[in-house]
């Protein structure tokens, strides 16, 4: 039998990158897969049918994450379509690159929307959902850690308060037996960051394997999270980067 067999999970920006690695590792690992994405619907789709034709079902759901009502009711419409919910992956996020003196409230509040907030309310509406022994899995940065260059103040604040965040939904959530776990990626080959790009050597200069990770990597990681191997894992940070922390 998979590991995941009758499994349903949720993965917040699930039609790309990182999210659609996951979403599909998900699926071959035997779970059912909702995945949100919220302008995207052809890769959301291509993501579904590569999905479905892993034998499993799967669902696409438009939803701006950095409205909590569409996080909200993301949740809800993944558990009712697939019969309940068992893995929560908030995965969806945005890179702002600007230094302190470039940024404005408006893009502060967007980028700790989408990456605090819309966790928050994920995990706050998952709970109404998941049995006991569920699993709530977040997708942090190794940026939250170590900070290489100018201009990734803003993001890396707003990935730093998912450690926090994390360690306290192990605490709220220990007696039922859900574990709560951050995945800290660092470079990793997507169409936000990809190997060739502008920054892509320098990235690779200070890792200590000296290239940048797959998708997925940080897939395989997120899928151990989420069986029976990782149901002594919680209020932990697994990061994923390469070296480039260390």
């Amino acid at each position: 039998m998979s590991p995941l067999e009758g499994k349903v999970a949720l993965v917040t920006g699930g039609s790309r990158g990182i999210g659609a690695a996951i979403a599909t590792r998900l699926a071959e690992d035997g779970a059912n897969v909702a995945l949100t994405y919220r302008a995207e619907k052809d890769r959301a789709d291509a993501v579904v049918a590569a999905i479905e034709g892993l034998g499993r079902r799967a669902l696409a759901i438009r939803a701006d994450v950095a409205e909590a009502d569409d996080v909200a009711a993301a949740v809800g419409t993944a558990a009712t379509e697939l019969g309940g919910l068992d893995i929560l992956v908030s995965n969806a996020g945005v890179f702002p690159s600007a230094t302190i003196d470039q940024l404005t409230v408006e893009e502060i509040d967007r980028t700790f929307a989408i990456h605090v907030r819309a966790v928050f309310v994920a995990a706050r509406e998952a709970v109404k959902h998941l049995p006991d022994g569920g699993r709530i899995i977040t997708i942090g940065s190794n940026l939250a850690e170590r900070v290489p260059w100018p201009g990734l103040s803003l993001y890396a604040a707003s990935k730093s308060a998912l450690s926090g965040l994390t360690r306290g939904l192990a605490r709220d959530l220990g007696a039922r037996g859900i574990t709560a776990a951050l995945v800290q990626p660092g470079s990793t080959a997507t169409d936000m960051n990809p190997e060739d790009g502008a920054h892509s050597d320098a990235q690779r200069e200070i890792s200590a394997l000296g290239r940048y990770a797959a998708a997925s990597d940080i897939a395989a990681t997120v899928t151990h999270l989420a069986g029976e191997a990782g149901r002594f894992v919680t209020g932990s940070t697994i990061t994923v980067d390469g070296g480039i922390n260390a």
